[in-house]
């Protein structure tokens, strides 16, 4: 799974500069990693791309994201319970027609934090959360 993470490395951030993105830009990096991470887990031989695609949507839909991250909440730190928290307070103008607006501030703040922690690269920590998750 990190060889999945890794390959995507584009540019060095210091934590100073991460800190310094919004949080909805942490979500927008965050949202690609949750991507690639599920679409991984999914992957099967045996299924066409129409039927992979609707395995992955299931994981990553809002409501399927704030139940995943409720799942893994008691085992985050206080720093990634923080950066959820900004990812969930931002102010996003736009809240998908499909999905309620508490489950999409909880998949942006869960996003936020991938995007936190693969800028980092911290990806033991982002497989930790993502095996804990798909438990």
């Amino acid at each position: 799974m990190e060889e999945n993470l890794k390959f995507l490395e584009v540019k060095d951030f210091t934590k100073q500069e991460i800190l310094q993105l919004s949080p909805l830009a942490l979500a927008y990096i965050g949202d690609a990693c949750f991507e690639i991470l599920v679409r991984s887990w999914t992957l099967d031989a045996r299924k066409n791309p129409n039927k992979l695609h609707r395995e992955s949507v299931k994981f990553v839909r809002a409501k399927s994201q704030r139940h995943l991250f409720e799942k893994v909440e008691p085992i985050l730190t206080e720093e990634e319970i923080r950066i959820f928290k900004r990812g969930r307070n931002a102010k996003s103008h736009t809240v998908p027609k499909n999905a309620d607006p508490i489950d999409y501030r909880f998949a942006t703040g869960m996003e936020a934090l991938f995007g936190y922690l693969y800028l980092l690269k911290d990806y033991e920590r982002i497989r930790e959360i993502f095996k804990e998750m798909m438990k």
